[in-house]
């Protein structure tokens, strides 16, 4: 099946659904109907919500399974929320030197395994 359209090709306004057909039997029924939010959301932003989903919500298993920074885990659902028309409050983006430390923490607790630790510091920009 196709993803429904959003936005009117013509004037990019949002379109309506006012229509649904059983495939089985034929049944039909008209009126206005709305689109479920998750539907508006782009494929990129639905892979992440299924990620975090699939985990439960733990940001740990979803920087793992997508290969992504705490961080952007963070600024990814935070983007999502804002898709779905949630406010989000803007946190401050950690220093790196948290970030650092967080990672070293990691660590230590067993969390990631040195070579994980290595990228994930790489990845740092240099300097605080």
């Amino acid at each position: 099946m196709r993803k429904v359209i959003e936005k009117c090709p013509a004037c990019g306004s949002e379109m309506g659904i006012s229509r649904l057909d059983c495939l089985e039997c034929g049944t039909k029924v008209e009126g206005n109907f709305s689109v479920c939010p998750f539907c508006k959301l782009d494929p990129e932003s639905l892979e992440f919500v299924m990620t975090f989903l699939r985990c439960r919500g733990n940001i740990r298993e979803v920087e793992r399974i997508l290969g992504i920074s705490y961080p952007t885990v963070k600024s990814r659902l935070n983007s999502v929320l804002r898709k779905l028309g949630y406010d989000v409050e803007i946190e401050e983006e950690p220093t790196v030197s948290a970030r650092r430390r967080e990672i070293l923490r990691r660590l230590e607790s067993g969390d990631i395994r040195a070579p994980e630790a290595a990228g994930m510091l790489s990845n740092l920009r240099s300097g605080e």
